[in-house]
């Protein structure tokens, strides 16, 4: 985050405004959110690096991230849907971003960026004449957004070294979640509950993964000697030296209470967190490897509402981005970028062949484009539209011409 941004926050440098009314101390919870940490009900802190330790959020972050990365984007022409291979900023989409970070692996970091941090950024480098030549990631904390009173353009305020620069909403990529906040913030409660629940179990098993005992004695101790057997029993039974022969002096007997993680109702809890985590990132339970509910079609329709309700805004947010950027007002008249979803959308390899045959047959795609699909290159007797299965070539009969001699 810009030193400057935190000096306003706190009343310092602001000339606008008296320092009493600017002020806030470092454990007023308005605070945390400047640093991205956020104090939460079960009091447990959650921000980028907290929250990425509990299994089902990095498992959401990096189903989403990775693969967003993974599907190809490609600039299409919208007369021919032909792929512009020869635009500058295919390369960049396409294949690498720069010399030492591949287009897939930016589309990754930048989307983990507005997973955990609100915002996901890159600068555009450019050649003399405007052409784009590489795209940069940027950290998060470094860049301000601001918009333009008059025209409420957003314009960027970037942090290089010491200076800070001004960029215009066509230089930096920009990429959020869904309504501007990051699921880890709107869902922090839910987060921070898995963590108190990972805690718990934790220190569970550290005492020897057995729920706490009643010590009883004949005579009346008193506290120092309550403090002292105590501690006596807690080194000799607990931890690694949990079940061993406990001996007890004086007419004492040991009683282990009878509460189980099973009557505490423990595992649902548990899974229900993981469910609640899965609703914030808007991903399918299974996805998240949480199959107490799921069968094997469910599971399947699920992968599909993976697409449709998890990955086809973000890849929405991603073409827009791209276009923005990358392609002048008058190249988007022309020009889009898509992303290639076959991959994702393909299910088992009969009912791909089948979906195919279908297509050949109403003469909706060509053989080269089934091949294309296929990943296999063109033939070249394939670029026709009959249908294989019904249609055979006929080669038309030359006419014979009739002499005037033969008649």
């Amino acid at each position: 985050m810009p030193v400057s941004r935190i000096s306003e926050f706190f009343g310092f440098g602001s000339k606008s405004a008296p320092l009493e009314q600017k002020s806030v101390t470092l454990t007023d919870p308005a605070a945390f959110e400047l640093f991205g940490i956020a104090p939460t009900r079960a009091g447990f802190a959650v921000g980028p690096e907290s929250a990425m330790r509990v299994p089902a959020v990095a498992c959401a972050v990096g189903l989403i991230a990775a693969t967003v990365g993974t599907l190809p984007p490609k600039i299409y022409q919208h007369e021919t849907k032909e792929s512009a291979r020869n635009h500058p900023a295919y390369r960049l989409i396409h294949d690498e971003a720069n010399e030492w970070t591949s287009a897939s692996q930016l589309r990754t970091d930048l989307t983990v960026d507005a997973l955990l941090r609100d915002n996901g950024y890159a600068k555009v480098v450019r050649y003399s004449d405007g052409r784009p030549f590489e795209l940069h990631r940027l950290d998060p904390s470094k860049v301000t957004l601001k918009h333009d009173d008059a025209t409420g353009e957003p314009v960027y305020i970037v942090q290089e070294g010491r200076k800070h620069a001004s960029y215009p909403y066509t230089e930096i990529l920009h990429i959020q979640p869904f309504g501007g906040k990051s699921p880890i913030k709107l869902g922090r409660d839910a987060i921070s509950l898995s963590m108190a629940f990972e805690a718990h179990i934790a220190s569970l098993f550290a005492n020897g993964g057995r729920p706490s005992g009643i010590i009883k004695s004949e005579k009346t101790l008193g506290d120092e000697a309550k403090k002292k057997v105590a501690a006596s029993w807690f080194k000799s039974h607990g931890g690694t030296n949990s079940g061993g022969t406990a001996i007890l002096d004086e007419g004492m007997d040991y009683q282990q209470l009878s509460m189980t993680l099973t009557d505490a109702q423990f595992a649902e809890n548990r899974l229900e967190q993981v469910r609640e985590i899965a609703r914030h990132f808007r991903v399918p339970p299974t996805m998240l490897f949480e199959l107490t509910r799921g069968t094997w079609s469910n599971t399947e329709e699920m992968a599909r509402q993976f697409y449709t309700i998890t990955l086809k805004p973000w890849l929405s947010a991603w073409a827009w981005a791209y276009s923005r950027v990358l392609l002048t007002p008058e190249e988007r008249e022309s020009l889009y970028v898509e992303f290639v979803t076959d991959d994702l959308l393909t299910t088992n390899a009969a009912t791909r062949a089948a979906s195919y045959g279908q297509y050949r047959s109403m003469g909706a795609m060509t053989a080269n484009e089934v091949r294309s699909g296929l990943n296999l290159p063109p033939h070249k007797d394939g670029e026709s539209l009959q249908n294989p299965y019904t249609t055979t070539a006929v080669t038309p009969a030359k006419s014979e011409e009739v002499s005037a001699d033969d008649a």
